[in-house]
């Protein structure tokens, strides 16, 4: 169940999410100790080490020998890590709650913020001094020390060049202001572009870094456009009855310009149409993500979300995996629930109209939702 946005939380060093989102939120950072007690680590070295030998995942290894930085990308085969003795290296696995429950579990702890800035979970492994040097992100992180223990260093930059002739984006200047030791269940939150950089200190130190998706405004006008563009059903095409005999061929005709113009001025004109293809946008699976056909069929009953399923919605449409549908009514109030709750009752699913019941079983049979046992 997501809390309250009043609800003191120990995630957030008993602040409840709203004095968090007001005092600390792409603002200043926030040092949280013992803000996860129970234990930590979705899965275990071994567990870690083989998601990133496996096709599909995102995976990459970086090393620093005698102030030499290398970077290589997965998958790796477990011969082709280095040894655990040897010092300067870490291991980066992109999206481990895609693949592990656990991990998505401890995302959802996040959810006092929407759905469509939550991005994914990192998991880090490092040996002794094991790194990736002082370096900033372009969105807000939460670092949470589950196994071993990180030295962290931050601080404001005004200069952020980078060094020269690097596989990886390292400050060339990297002047700190602030330094933490991090045991397991402490957290670190910066906002972005607070430069930071992170020592595993003893070894065996695995460190989940929870990031945030902010697209950047050319890129999404470039997908909504394109959405927007697949949806528009104009026959209307470009005429210049009134063009003259022209001795400059190579110019663009204005009359064109405008024609263009007016083509975009059109698409952007429809408020709905904008808001079904943004919803979308942020709903589509990334690249890597399929989902398993179920091996029982269809009958209402309890239900849950798949945890690569993305799902929200607005006032008129509720967005799952890319497509949109506009809901209203009783039928809304349920997807709503399902998509905030990420599950329903089997008395909700039961109590559904048809419509509902039948896009539910579209969804159960696409792998995008499963079934639970019916005490839930």
């Amino acid at each position: 169940m997501t809390p309250s946005p009043d609800t003191a939380l120990p995630l957030l060093g008993g602040l409840t999410p709203a004095q968090f989102m007001r005092r600390h939120w792409q603002k200043k950072p926030l040092l949280i100790r013992q803000a996860v007690a129970d234990p930590l680590a979705p899965l275990s070295r071994d567990a870690l080490f083989d998601l990133a030998g496996r096709e599909g995942v995102e995976s990459r290894l970086i090393a620093r020998r005698e102030g030499q930085w290398t970077l290589r990308h997965g998958p790796f085969a477990r011969r082709a890590l280095p040894p655990l003795s040897r010092p300067g290296w870490t291991l980066l696995v992109q999206g481990v709650d895609l693949h592990v429950e656990a991990a998505h579990e401890l995302l959802q702890r996040f959810r006092f913020l929407p759905d469509a800035r939550l991005d994914d979970l990192m998991i880090s492994w490092a040996s002794e001094g094991g790194g990736v040097g002082p370096h900033f992100d372009s969105y807000d992180v939460f670092l949470l020390q589950a196994t071993g223990r990180r030295r962290w260093r931050i601080g404001r930059q005004a200069d952020l060049s980078l060094q020269p002739d690097v596989p990886l984006k390292i400050l060339q200047r990297f002047e700190p202001e602030q330094e933490f030791v991090l045991e397991p269940g402490d957290m670190l939150y910066l906002p972005p572009r607070w430069a930071h950089d992170g020592d595993a200190v003893g070894g065996d130190c695995m460190t989940c870094s929870i990031g945030f998706r902010a697209p950047q405004r050319g890129g999404l006008a470039g997908e909504l456009l394109q959405r927007l563009g697949e949806d528009i059903d104009d026959p209307v095409l470009y005429q210049d009855p009134r063009q003259p005999a022209t001795d400059m061929p190579a110019r663009m005709p204005a009359g064109m310009q405008a024609f263009a113009m007016a083509a975009l001025q059109r698409a952007l004109a429809r408020p709905e149409a904008v808001a079904l293809a943004l919803g979308e946008v942020m709903t589509e699976p990334k690249p890597a993500v399929w989902f398993e056909e179920p091996a029982q069929a269809w009958h209402p009953g309890a239900l849950r979300l798949d945890r690569r399923t993305r799902m929200m919605y607005d006032t008129r449409f509720v967005f799952i995996n890319g497509e949109g549908i506009r809901a209203g009514g009783a039928d809304a109030r349920l997807m709503r629930r399902l998509a905030d709750r990420r599950r329903l009752s089997a008395r909700e699913v039961l109590g559904a109209s048809e419509d509902a019941k039948a896009l539910l079983g579209d969804w159960y049979e696409a792998g995008w939702l499963h079934r639970l046992p019916e005490d839930h």
